[in-house]
């Protein structure tokens, strides 16, 4: 049997915890990020078609991606050769090229590619992301590959139908952070596209 004074106890251990988690959701509220300018060029049924400007990325390249995000945090947190702080953007970029997996963050619009901060990380490059135009198709839930993989086939199958010319592997978009609630989430399968329409 519990004890009234373990009863309290518990009682305050899940109001505390209700607390932190509005807290924690609160805050990912407050906490604006820029975000890649584009344009949207095309609107479809389940898709659109972006056109971004040149973008620049620091990157880093793995067999199974699991040290990346990791590596990169420490990149934006100081740990560059200028020791500079540099506000996270979004989206957070992953793809498979040449059997690796890529995983970028955009540089804030500030920089460009010759005033980016080199990283002190000989494993993180800078790079640049040529303009050009995206087919996005957006989805909530978790950034899981299984759901990633089912988005990008639905968006190549609408691009099939339409006779857009795909000329890049799946690109995994994702925007928020670990706190954010799975249907609150907004991550985006991509893929470059010819687009002359």
């Amino acid at each position: 049997m519990i004890e009234y004074g373990e009863m309290i106890q518990m009682n305050w251990k899940k109001i505390l915890i209700k607390y932190l988690l509005l807290f924690f959701l609160m805050l990912q509220d407050v906490m604006a990020y820029e975000e890649a300018e584009y344009k949207v060029v095309y609107q479809g049924n389940n898709f659109e078609i972006r056109f971004y400007d040149e973008r620049v990325v620091v990157q880093a390249q793995s067999n199974s991606g699991n040290n990346s995000f990791r590596k990169l945090f420490n990149y934006i947190s100081g740990k560059n050769q200028v020791e500079e702080k540099i506000e996270m953007t979004t989206p957070v970029t992953e793809l498979l090229e040449n059997n690796k997996m890529i995983m970028q963050f955009y540089l804030p619009s500030r920089f460009d590619a010759n005033s980016a901060p080199l990283p002190a990380d000989n494993s993180l490059e800078i790079a640049t992301i040529d303009a050009g135009y995206f087919a996005v198709i957006q989805y909530s839930g978790f950034a899981s590959n299984k759901n990633f993989n089912k988005h990008a086939q639905i968006l190549k199958s609408s691009l099939d139908l339409k006779g857009v010319k795909i000329l890049s592997q799946p690109i995994k978009a994702t925007y928020d952070g670990p706190f954010t609630l799975p249907q609150l989430r907004r991550n985006e399968a991509m893929f470059l596209v010819n687009w002359n329409k």
